[in-house]
């Protein structure tokens, strides 16, 4: 028998996005994020959900840009202070020995040592209630050659995304491959 817990913000997989921004003064941001997935295919559209409070926030309204890096397991501190501090008392990049580089496509950073990487250019925001989903174009995809296949997609289990667990603020890795989406249900 199921139990009803209320309306909640919990969904699984819950993603570890990592936001590059710059601000203002053309100073490199990165923001961890765990509201956001594809919204569209044509175009292809990433989105995510941001508070007003946010640093992040600002800086995608003023340069009409950001990009998605997505970091591995080796990286899960990394992430998590990204998510702590904010960009308008700390340089993040500098407290974490990461390194921005900027997006020859987008007004925006991304996170060099991070394998996955969306170039985002911001497509349309709605405000909802505390969130503002923001969504963006993607104009490019860049993957670290070492974690494709020899068919050149990336590989999930090379990469090792960080997942976010809403329901108990824990982090987990990628479990086990469990078939061929569009080919398991024809059995």
């Amino acid at each position: 028998m199921k139990k009803s817990i209320g309306a909640k913000p919990i969904v699984f997989p819950t993603p570890v996005f990592i936001i590059g921004t710059y601000d203002k003064a053309d100073k490199p941001n990165a923001m961890a994020v765990a509201w956001g997935g594809i919204c569209c295919s044509d175009p292809v559209c990433i989105s995510i959900s941001l508070r007003e409070a946010t640093y992040t926030y600002a800086n995608i309204l003023q340069r009409n840009a950001f990009t998605i890096s997505i970091p591995s397991e080796a990286y899960i501190k990394e992430a998590d202070y990204f998510g702590i501090a904010s960009g308008k008392i700390e340089d993040k990049f500098s407290s974490t020995c990461l390194t921005p580089v900027k997006s020859e496509l987008v007004d925006a950073p991304y996170v060099k040592e991070f394998p996955f990487i969306l170039e985002c250019a911001l497509l349309q925001s709605v405000k909802i209630g505390l969130h503002t989903l923001f969504m963006g174009q993607v104009k490019d995809v860049k993957v670290e050659e070492d974690v494709l296949t020899k068919e050149g997609y990336p590989d999930i289990e090379k990469i090792k995304p960080i997942i976010f667990n809403p329901a108990n603020r824990t982090y987990y890795g990628v479990g086990k491959c469990l078939g061929n989406a569009f080919s398991i249900g024809k059995k």
